[in-house]
């Protein structure tokens, strides 16, 4: 089985583009069950799961930036030297399309959700809306995302990616105005259940 990107959903006249961005060390067919429902979730919408560009460092799956060696300080160098692809795949994928930002939604799971949070501090919208599971901004958000919903969502039990950095950014985002929502759910680790796929197609069905 190849491991590109899938193209889940292709109607002819797309309402809407929901793009699915895959964890470090994962490959876009690990997202496809989520992909699926979401598909179900809205017919009217281009539902593709991107790979990665890189192999990842740990010699298994695919990355947008190498976490061997990672820290708080090189992390928001890291996600900045890969942001300029991260947002010609979005532009890309919205000209194959023929949906603009206004109708594009971006689903990341951990480092795809660090990419996704990340394009939310770009001065350009690249997305109506900001999906990101497990996830956390690469440093706190420095500005009010610009016509760019967020919703987090984040097990308790992660040991991956504590979920204190979802609450905090809630807080951050919240006190700056922003258009944002937070799922904590409990007994949930680093990983995609029936209770986050349920999140994120109701979600979906709101816009």
């Amino acid at each position: 089985m190849t491991d590109d990107t899938v193209l889940v959903r292709q109607p002819a006249a797309a309402r809407r583009l929901v793009l699915l961005f895959h964890g470090v060390g994962a490959t876009p067919q690990n997202l496809l069950p989520l992909a699926d429902a979401i598909a179900q979730a809205d017919p009217t919408a281009w539902v593709v799961s991107v790979r990665s560009p890189d192999p990842c460092d740990f010699g298994i799956g695919w990355q947008w930036f190498p976490v061997r060696g990672v820290t708080e300080e090189n992390r928001l160098e890291r996600v900045a030297a890969a942001m300029p692809q991260f947002v010609d795949t979005v532009r890309d994928w919205q000209r194959q399309s023929g949906v603009g930002p206004e109708a594009t939604t971006l689903v990341g799971f951990s480092q795809g959700a660090i990419m996704a949070l990340e394009s939310t501090q770009l001065a350009d919208r690249l997305a109506a809306q900001v999906i990101a599971i497990a996830g956390r901004f690469a440093q706190p958000p420095r500005i009010r995302p610009s016509a760019t919903a967020v919703h987090l969502i984040h097990g308790k039990d992660d040991s991956v990616i504590d979920p204190r950095y979802s609450i905090a950014a809630a807080d951050r985002l919240a006190s700056m105005g922003a258009d944002v929502v937070l799922n904590l759910l409990a007994d949930v680790g680093h990983t995609i259940d029936e209770g986050v796929v349920d999140l994120v197609c109701a979600q979906l069905r709101k816009g």
